[in-house]
């Protein structure tokens, strides 16, 4: 996937960072300052919010992962990403407005283009020269925007489940196919559960009995929940009921109706897409990313929905690997 580019040497114990004399390298090697990074904590954004991040792995290549959502927080991508944290480091964040990052009062501080430059604040303060992007979902929309602005940070991507690149009748057909799967009872607690997140007095317990149903028809037929280890409802009840409330839909809603594809077609920046042939999300559309990003391969999942990584392992990690591996 994506290699980089300045190595991270992260001692367990330490909490500030020590700059370290540079040596005299060669034209091929790095030249920026060594520095030493607390496993976690927080940046502060430019408009004064606090973003959490946790490094996982000590690889010598560093891949910056970015989550789904919008309003979810990076715990539920980190059990199931234990397999690419074994030969990579890994530098997840929670997004603003959701997890241990800040939930802002001022919902404009949710458009997508502060993503973006949370992103970027991300790559500055781990002085990474270009970053190599793993997304999930929604992930995707922020990676693709982040290219589009910066196209020259960018090593390569990885797209796991995207969200389609155009708006169109997306949020029509993803929604009848997530309700297609459910039967009628399960629809009913599935509401329920998530007006009680919303309303009840306690968001996290609400939040276990919503995805223990949301969770069925985002999997290919047939597969237990338990194959996702991730936790959907690490967070604070606080967060994870302004997440769903609020943020999912102050980020979304700034994309208005949006289309990638002119802008993606201007980039050259190595990018493979695996989409389950199971999902929700429909796949022709999904294949419209290729069709824009010159430089980038799909690979259609079989027996698998949102979770591929969780759900066929055996086909994405190697998939990933062997992409990261190519020059």
């Amino acid at each position: 996937m994506f290699r980089i580019i300045k190595q991270l040497y992260i001692p367990v114990a330490l909490l500030m960072f020590i700059g370290c004399a540079p040596k005299e390298k060669s034209k091929n090697e790095a030249t920026a300052e060594v520095k030493t990074i607390a496993p976690e904590g927080f940046l502060k954004s430019s408009d004064g919010l606090d973003i959490f991040y946790q490094i996982k792995g000590s690889g010598q290549d560093t891949l910056v992962v970015i989550h789904g959502g919008p309003g979810m927080d990076s715990e539920y991508m980190v059990a199931d990403f234990e397999p690419l944290a074994e030969k990579h480091t890994l530098i997840y964040y929670d997004q603003r407005g959701g997890g241990r990052s800040s939930l802002p009062e001022d919902l404009d501080k949710l458009h997508i283009d502060r993503h973006i430059d949370d992103l970027e604040l991300l790559r500055e303060y781990f002085g990474l020269e270009k970053m190599a992007l793993v997304a999930h979902s929604f992930g995707p929309m922020i990676a693709a925007k982040y290219a589009i602005a910066h196209p020259e940070q960018v090593s390569k991507m990885v797209f796991l489940g995207p969200v389609p690149p155009m708006q169109g009748d997306f949020g029509a057909r993803y929604g009848a196919n997530l309700t297609s799967r459910l039967s009628e009872e399960e629809q009913k607690e599935m509401n329920a559960a998530y007006q009680d997140l919303i309303e009840g007095s306690d968001a996290k317990a609400a939040c276990v009995a919503y995805w223990n149903i949301a969770l069925k028809p985002r999997l290919a037929e047939g597969l237990p929940i338990s194959i996702v280890k991730g936790d959907c409802c690490a967070a604070t009840g606080e967060a994870i009921r302004f997440g769903m409330q609020k943020t999912n839909g102050a980020t979304f809603g700034s994309l208005g109706n949006w289309d990638l594809r002119p802008e993606l077609e201007k980039l050259d920046i190595q990018t493979l897409i695996l989409h389950g042939e199971q999902e929700a999300i429909p796949m022709d559309m999904v294949e419209s990313w290729p069709v824009a990003l010159k430089n980038s391969e799909l690979i259609k999942v079989p027996e698998a929905g949102h979770f591929a990584y969780a759900e066929r392992p055996d086909i994405v990690w190697p998939a990933i690997e062997s992409f990261l591996a190519e020059e």
